[in-house]
Parts: structure tokens; sequence; C-alpha cells
């Protein structure tokens, strides 16, 4: 009787991760992401200001493989930037990546929409959050 290893080989980790790496480097890389001070000029605040919010898990920074944040600039909607840190706190988590993935991912009760359009189109923002509870205990 034979019993499969439960656990992901060596190759396949390290192909994940590589995939990780650069999904992430592409995405940091998109014309719609924003440094901070870009950020602040848009929300008219400042730098520090932005960085607290991040820190806060008030809006979603992603870190850069050197140093600093980069923040999509869909999330300072006036639609969708209510919503971000209920979902933060929704989803447990301070990791904007996850964040981020939860607005820019396809969900079927959306029709399939990534609730960051579904904001956009009107969706309620309490149904999004309850989404995004649902989701952390998957």
């Amino acid at each position: 009787m034979t019993t499969e290893d439960p656990y992901s080989t060596e190759s396949h980790t390290s192909a994940l991760l590589k995939y990780g790496a650069e999904y992430r480097r592409i995405r940091l890389a998109d014309q719609d992401m924003l440094n901070t001070e870009e950020a602040a000029l848009l929300t008219g605040t400042s730098r520090v200001t932005i960085n607290l919010w991040i820190k806060k898990a008030r809006c979603i920074g992603l870190t850069q493989m050197r140093r600093g944040f980069k923040l999509p600039r869909w999330q300072f909607e006036p639609d969708i930037f209510p919503t971000i840190e209920p979902v933060f706190n929704a989803l447990q988590t301070h990791d904007g990546w996850q964040v981020l993935a939860f607005f820019e991912t396809p969900h079927p009760a959306l029709d399939n929409m990534p609730p960051r359009l579904a904001l956009e189109r009107g969706a309620d923002p309490k149904r999004i959050v309850d989404l995004a509870t649902a989701a952390a205990y998957e």
C-alpha cells in the first residue's frame, strides 16, 4: 500500500514562489500604481498620512522589492475608499496583497465581477464586506 506524500515538492514550491514574485513585479509596475507621494497629491494629504493609512490598514499599500510602497489608484475612488478599511478588518489582515487580491478577483456572488468593479457599478458596500468576512473563514 502506497501513500501519497501530502506535501508539495521542492521544485513545485520553487515554481510557485517564482510565479508569485513575477506577478508582484508586474502588478507593481502597472500604470494604475502610485507611489506614496503621488497618492498624497491625489488625496490632498501628505506622504506621512499615506504611510499612516497603510500602517493602520485604511488603504492598500503594497511593499516593493526595495523600499517604499505602491498603491492602486482605484482605491481612492469615492465609491471604493470607504470600503477599504472594513475589508481589511473583515479579512482579519494587514496584508495589502491579500486585500488587493480580494478586490481584484472575480466573485461568483457578484456575477463574476471583482468587488472593485461591483462597487464602481453601485454594489452595496455592506455586501462586499460580508463577502470578505465569508472569505476570511474559507
